[in-house]
């Protein structure tokens, strides 16, 4: 069974956007594509560690803003001839409330 943790409105990411979300058991960056679709993965880009969430989100992709890495937000690999891999989570939108899964927010640190 699923163990679901409330961490915001979908209002509060917007369309094509992200954010990063503290919770008590680790933090999150939370995108949104612009199908409403929510993904939530790890905040650091496997190349050379940059902010995904400030990143361009397109389809279900995010572009790193430091080096153009492009990561998918359904696997967290990147795409193109780099490798590399960043750790997803599962989230999803219920009544307007975006949850992630708790069972896996446990094996994070808190920032």
């Amino acid at each position: 069974m699923t163990d679901w943790i409330d961490i915001a409105p979908l209002s509060d990411v917007p369309q094509r956007g992200a954010r990063v979300v503290k919770t008590a058991l680790g933090c999150v960056a939370v995108f949104r594509t612009a199908k409403d679709e929510v993904f939530a993965l790890d905040n650091a880009c496997p190349h050379k560690a940059g902010p995904l969430a400030e990143g361009i989100v397109h389809g279900n992709s995010v572009t790193c803003p430091l080096h153009n890495w492009v990561i998918s937000l359904e696997t967290g690999e990147a795409q193109g001839v780099d490798e590399g891999r960043v750790a997803t989570y599962p989230a999803q939108v219920e009544s307007g409330r975006i949850l992630l899964d708790r069972s896996f927010l446990r094996g994070r640190t808190a920032a």
